[in-house]
Parts: structure tokens; sequence; C-alpha cells
């Protein structure tokens, strides 16, 4: 059985590729650019990046019961992050509600296995 760490982890790094393969969509693919980016607007992103990078590292350092805890707060974070996104998507293209879709899936998925966490036995 796979350790729950691993999985985490992984879906952490799934969840970063899928956004920044959308962002190289949009950036690249077809649009009007209705969007200003503004170098606030490139914080917002770096800092929304970086939190999974990040996560995919903890998620396997960390301590278990501080693992479970760091992973379902910022899990339900992306999760509604994500169903923001979904929600903003169905005015743009069919690609961004699948990207938008895979993430709340990735992200519930990391809440659904923090949430699950086996107990340890002392």
């Amino acid at each position: 059985m796979v350790d729950v760490k691993i999985k985490l982890s992984a879906l952490w790094v799934a969840f970063f590729f899928n956004s920044i393969y959308g962002d190289v969509l949009r950036l690249y693919g077809p649009g009007e650019g209705a969007v200003q980016i503004t170098h606030e607007l490139m914080l917002v992103s770096a800092i929304s990046m970086e939190i999974p990078i990040v996560m995919g590292f903890l998620s396997l350092v960390l301590k278990d019961k501080a693992n479970r805890r760091v992973n379902m707060i910022i899990g339900v974070f992306f999760v509604c992050y994500s169903l923001m996104f979904l929600i903003s998507s169905f005015l743009v293209a069919i690609y961004e509600i699948f990207l938008a879709i895979a993430l709340v899936v990735f992200a519930a998925l990391i809440v659904w296995y923090a949430w699950k966490w086996p107990k340890q036995e002392h």
C-alpha cells in the first residue's frame, strides 16, 4: 500500500502541473486578452503556484498530525479557489472548464486523503 504522504505529495504535484498547463494555454492559446497583466496579478499568481510546490515537499516531511491538518486546511482553500475558477470558466473556453474541473478533483482528493489519514498505533 502506498503511503498517504506520497499520495498527497503526488496530488500536489498534479495540481501544480495542471495549473501551470492552464496558464501556458491561456498565454499562448487563442483569446482576446481580456485580463490586464499587472505586477500585482503576477505576484498573486506566483504565490498561488508556490503553495502547491511547498505542499508537495511538506507532505513528505511533516509529522503525521501536522501533515493531516495542513493538507486539509490548504486543500479546502484550493477546493474553494478552484471552484471559483470553475464558475468563472463557464464564460470562457471548454478547455478552461476541463482544467478547472481537474483542479477541483485534485484539491478534493487532497482533502479526502488527509481526512481519511490512517490512525497510527503507538
